[in-house]
């Protein structure tokens, strides 16, 4: 009944782009904060011109990030938030950071998806049942990308724990009794929590750029694998979550391990007592067309958690991989915007949702930053030619090119939200 109207409109103009039809409900028969009334009045009257490009809408999302309640229930139990929600939240929002469309999936319905996404992702799903495995197992035989983290599959859909993963053929990693830390921080034994860990790229470049150099490292003249894109003057990424201890098959890749822990303080003594470790952090394989990434390292937990860039970098790197590059959208430009694409018959709808703010993330949002310009390309499907462009909250239409099958626009500028209609 109270509401501060950037606040009010963000939450609005995110569900317009998730789908959501509105109906906005002013609580109580009368209302001393008279506020409330132009918000909604300005946000429904624009609706209502725009409903058509607002219903009836098909995503394109090449990401299915798996869930179910059965895996908060079952797998989660007691310690639910940071076991299966964080982990979830962490990938989600990579996603978003990252500007790939993707959309929640049942884990009862990865077979009626399938042919929708091109990636499956499991934030440590760990309970999923021997339908919904083969589900998963169907999938990538059929050529489709693999994003797996921590106990994903270890535990059957009612919690109870198998010998090995049922996905270890496809994770060509291996489960055992043993883990390296904790999600949920302990009451008294703070060893066990051990959250001063790092991650240690494998192809080491450090001698190779600008900084001192010892005389037994030596620099990497070869690219580095697209996981590590972006992180390209660092050997070592920050940690401090739970560690699967795994035994990896032979034919896969391991290109980052762990690095145990250290001490934080004094200072003086705060140095790597054990720079290298067999522990393998992310695995990585290829089989025929599809391709898998298995994290035992709990990245999403991380990313969830502490909102480091490095780690949403990875998963968000991990995806793309994993996708073959499929994403069918491309947006550069400054800023934190959440991007929804649709599908209409003879158009596209793209749906950005601007979430920069003074306190992003953190609720409730005081004022409105606009971000931009933004250069946008998009894949184009059958039937839809990318000669028009239109930009319904800016009220203007903008130019675009096509090149190869893709349409080029540019997007001046965005406040709350903008709706791009491509004909």
């Amino acid at each position: 009944s109270s509401r501060p109207e950037p606040e009010a409109r963000m939450w609005a103009v995110e569900g317009f782009a998730g789908t959501i039809q509105p109906w906005w409900h002013h609580i109580s028969a009368y209302h001393e904060d008279r506020r409330q009334y132009r918000t909604a009045e300005s946000l429904l009257t624009w609706y209502e011109s725009n409903e058509q490009y607002l219903v009836d809408r098909q995503p394109i999302a090449p990401v299915g990030l798996v869930w179910s309640q059965q895996n908060i229930d079952f797998f989660g139990r007691d310690e639910g938030g940071p076991r299966t929600i964080v982990p979830y939240q962490g990938f989600m929002q990579a996603m978003i950071r990252a500007r790939i469309p993707y959309m929640p999936i049942h884990a009862d319905h990865i077979y009626r998806d399938a042919d929708k996404i091109s990636t499956l992702v499991l934030p440590n799903m760990g309970a999923l049942s021997d339908e919904q495995c083969e589900a998963v197992r169907s999938f990538v035989t059929n050529g489709g990308g693999l994003v797996a983290t921590g106990e994903s599959s270890l535990y059957d859909e009612l919690g109870n724990r198998r010998s090995d993963f049922a996905l270890a053929d496809l994770f060509g990693a291996h489960a055992t009794e043993e883990h390296v830390g904790s999600l949920v921080p302990p009451t008294q034994d703070w060893e066990e929590y051990s959250q001063h860990t790092y991650l240690r790229i494998s192809d080491s470049v450090r001698a190779g750029v600008y900084g001192p150099v010892s005389p037994a490292e030596t620099g990497s003249k070869d690219k580095r694998h697209p996981a590590f894109d972006g992180l390209d003057e660092t050997d070592i990424l920050p940690f401090g979550g739970r560690l699967e201890i795994v035994t990896v098959d032979d034919s896969n890749t391991v290109p980052l391990t762990f690095i145990p822990p250290f001490p934080i303080f004094p200072p003086e003594t705060s140095w790597i007592r054990e720079p290298e470790s067999p522990e393998p952090a992310l695995v990585l394989r290829e089989d025929g067309n599809a391709r898998v990434a298995y994290l035992p390292a709990s990245v999403d937990f991380c990313f969830g958690r502490y909102n480091l860039p490095d780690h949403g970098d990875l998963l968000a790197n991990l995806v793309r991989w994993a996708s073959k590059n499929t994403v069918p959208i491309k947006v550069d430009g400054k800023g934190l915007v959440d991007c929804h694409l649709y599908q209409q018959e003879g158009r596209l709808v793209l749906h950005m949702v601007n979430l920069t703010s003074a306190g992003t993330w953190r609720t409730p949002v005081h004022e409105f930053i606009a971000v931009g310009p933004f250069q946008v390309e998009i894949k184009l499907p059958e039937g839809v030619s990318g000669n028009a462009v239109r930009l319904l909250v800016a009220e203007q239409e903008v130019s675009p090119t096509t090149d190869s099958g893709w349409v080029k626009f540019e997007i001046p500028s965005v406040s709350d939200h903008e709706v791009c209609v491509i004909s």
